[in-house]
């Protein structure tokens, strides 16, 4: 729950500029600044960033969209996970350009506002039901006012409200499936003299930890050695380039690796002398040996996805 209500309260801050070209007077207005909720969406803001430069926009009709150095940004993707993987070193202020003309409908699905963010949303749950209990129909029989509760709970950053509504879903807590199979192990023991020492034995073993998900999402980039012998994530100097290559997004996963849903952007380079440099999940570069079921159960975003944010090492490629 105390890891849940970090997520909930994250929040990155952003200086959102107008595009140039849809700047109207002189001098040119001043960027907007924004506390942005991490668990939020882009299109969200725009409600916050409109009236500051509404003077100055040119005529026509709204179509607003973001972009990070040129790239235009998916609006479906959660904010926090944007900013995670586009800036390596993280911006602070993130440095983002607003649009609100010309909408690039041949790189960006269309957004009609609050509502396309809200169904997306919603969608994006019913995959998460389906990947888990193997349909939607947790999601699909939920009442109006159900759904409405839950979209203003995530549109308000309100977890207790999020909780209460989601909890209709009946996802449930995802747990390791070693530490089940121990705890029963325990449970029976306790019933036979002189067993209990060994059922306390049997909760030291190993779980399936955030490494062991990795290995089996990304085998190219990881060898197959102990974490202990390792060297650290996060390398400095010399001769390497850095390419936040890889957005993984995982809402189930046992101790055997079964049932995964993974989504991910592909490196322009070969996997060959690739490592990883950092992963980053919610802002923060978790321990690899950190079990996984609880970085699922408290890092997960609202609509029940995980998303694993890794950034990739290349040797130097000479000319």
């Amino acid at each position: 729950m105390e890891g849940q209500r970090y997520v909930w309260e994250g929040a990155i801050p952003m200086q959102i500029h107008l595009h140039e070209s849809e700047v109207t007077t002189l001098p040119p207005p001043p960027p907007a600044l924004i506390l942005a909720p991490r668990i939020g969406y882009l299109p969200l803001l725009i409600h916050l960033i409109k009236p500051h430069f509404a003077a100055t926009l040119p005529p026509g009709v709204d179509t607003v969209w973001f972009d990070y150095n040129g790239l235009p940004l998916k609006w479906y993707i959660p904010t926090g996970v944007l900013f995670d993987l586009l800036s390596a070193e993280p911006e602070r202020p993130w440095n983002l350009t607003v649009h609100f003309r010309g909408y690039p409908n041949n790189l960006l699905i269309p957004c009609e506002g609050e509502d396309s963010v809200k169904w997306s949303f919603i969608n994006s749950l019913k995959e998460a039901d389906y990947i888990i209990n193997g349909n939607c129909k947790n999601v699909m029989h939920m009442s109006q006012s159900d759904q409405v509760e839950l979209w203003h709970s995530v549109m308000n950053g309100n977890l207790e409200a999020y909780l209460r509504a989601s909890s209709k879903l009946k996802f449930g807590i995802i747990e390791d499936e070693n530490t089940l199979k121990m705890d029963l192990h325990s449970q029976k023991s306790r019933k036979t003299d002189g067993e209990a020492d060994m059922g306390g034995q049997m909760k030291t073993g190993k779980c399936f930890t955030l490494h062991d998900a990795l290995k089996t999402l990304m085998p190219e980039f990881l060898a197959d050695k102990s974490l202990t012998d390792e060297e650290p994530l996060r390398a400095e100097g010399g001769d390497e380039q850095l390419v936040l290559s890889e957005e993984v997004s995982s809402n189930r996963m046992d101790a055997e690796g079964r049932e995964i849903s993974c989504s991910s952007v592909e490196s322009p380079y070969a996997s060959g002398g690739a490592e990883i440099l950092l992963v980053r999940i919610q802002g923060i570069e978790p321990k690899l040996e950190i079990p996984f079921s609880w970085v699922v159960n408290n890092l997960k975003n609202p609509e029940h996805f995980l998303h694993i944010c890794v950034c990739l090492k290349f040797p130097q490629v000479n000319s």
